[in-house]
């Protein structure tokens, strides 16, 4: 009798199991399907930055998916489907892949190109990032920007671009919607970039390399410094890349230092480290990043992945902008933008004196 009532109260116990494991994979489905909408608009926008990149080699396609996320966002019709069907692919684009491209443009990085700059063109990069950093700070907080805005605009300006404030932001645990204005902001004036150095290279009576060593210091995304350095000749974008580069590798461990920065804070909270909720001081991703550097400067990935990674990154990093500038709304942005653009600007100019300093120094 016992017997068959344990085995009774197994069957219903197994019964109302399955029901639960079901509804699990009905809303992991649903949820799942609900990014499809938005993750092919990101394949569209994409795909239409490479072809109009293809045809006007000064364009950087980032720049363009960040355009092309903005204008959906403010376009009435595309409006209604961004804020709509389209809002949790573009969410996922901007947070997920977003880590996923950080993770592969580590596959660009070689130690051995860094050591080849020496260790005092090294020291000259590391103190232009750090100045950068600290100057810009300094100014969003000067110019009272709210939240995380002064960090994720320090980083991004400072190391490069949009890819750094992501991964600041995965630290700090900020809001999707308050890396919206950062993300503008380094964009518009890594654009300003491309078309105002190139102008300024004659004037300030600089060669080649000077003047690839400049762009390489002081622009922000690695896009953008390839536009602006091949104004010059292939020499110019060679210096500029290695130093640009130099500035990536630093993304890792500023990063780190917020993040252990980020965990000292909440142990300091007593709720928090009774939990025993504490952010990692290096995220899974950055650790992925560092890894494929690794991987690299090995000599371990032959041509096709390193070209297969390049390829990866640029359209994760592609898609994770264009849902990035999809949550720019213009109005908004004017709004609370004039303080914020002027800072900006200031911090263009610091950056842009930095590494020109840094340039002639490495002459």
């Amino acid at each position: 009798m016992s017997t068959a009532r344990t085995r009774t109260v197994a069957a219903q116990g197994s019964g109302a199991a399955e029901p639960g494991a079901g509804k699990r994979v009905r809303r992991a489905s649903k949820a799942a399907r609900s990014l499809v909408p938005g993750l092919a608009a990101c394949s569209v926008a994409v795909a239409l930055a490479f072809a109009v990149h293809a045809l006007l080699p000064s364009l950087p396609a980032m720049t363009l998916t960040v355009v092309l996320g903005i204008v959906s966002a403010n376009v009435p019709g595309l409006s209604g489907l961004v804020g709509g069907a389209w809002q949790p692919g573009l969410r996922f684009a901007g947070k997920h892949l977003m880590r996923t491209g950080i993770v592969f443009l580590g596959l660009k990085l070689s130690l051995g190109d860094i050591a080849a700059l020496g260790w005092g063109a090294f020291g000259l990069v590391v103190a232009v990032v750090l100045l950068s950093f600290a100057g810009t700070y300094a100014l969003g907080r000067l110019f009272k920007l709210p939240g995380d805005a002064p960090l994720l605009i320090a980083t991004g300006f400072s190391i490069c671009g949009a890819s750094a404030i992501g991964a600041m932001a995965a630290v700090r645990g900020t809001k999707h919607q308050d890396t919206v204005l950062p993300v503008a902001l380094v964009t518009l004036c890594g654009t300003l970039a491309i078309g105002t150095l190139p102008l300024l290279m004659h004037p300030l009576g600089l060669n080649a390399v000077t003047f690839g060593r400049w762009v390489g210091a002081s622009v922000h995304d690695v896009g953008q410094v390839v536009a602006a350095a091949q104004t010059a000749g292939a020499v110019a974008l060679g210096a500029a890349v290695v130093i640009k580069l130099t500035r990536v590798v630093l993304l890792a461990p500023i990063v780190a230092m917020a993040g252990l920065w980020e965990r000292r804070r909440h142990v300091r909270t007593a709720a928090q480290a009774d939990a025993g909720k504490f952010p990692p001081i290096v995220p899974l991703f950055v650790l992925g990043f560092l890894g494929m550097m690794v991987l690299r400067s090995l000599g371990w990935t032959p041509p096709v992945i390193l070209d297969l990674g390049g390829l990866l990154q640029e359209v994760a990093l592609g898609a994770a902008l264009f849902g990035l500038g999809s949550a720019v709304r213009v109005r908004e942005l004017l709004h609370a933008g004039p303080r914020s653009l002027l800072m900006a600007l200031c911090a263009w100019a610091l950056i842009a004196a930095l590494g020109l300093g840094a340039a002639w120094l490495m002459a």
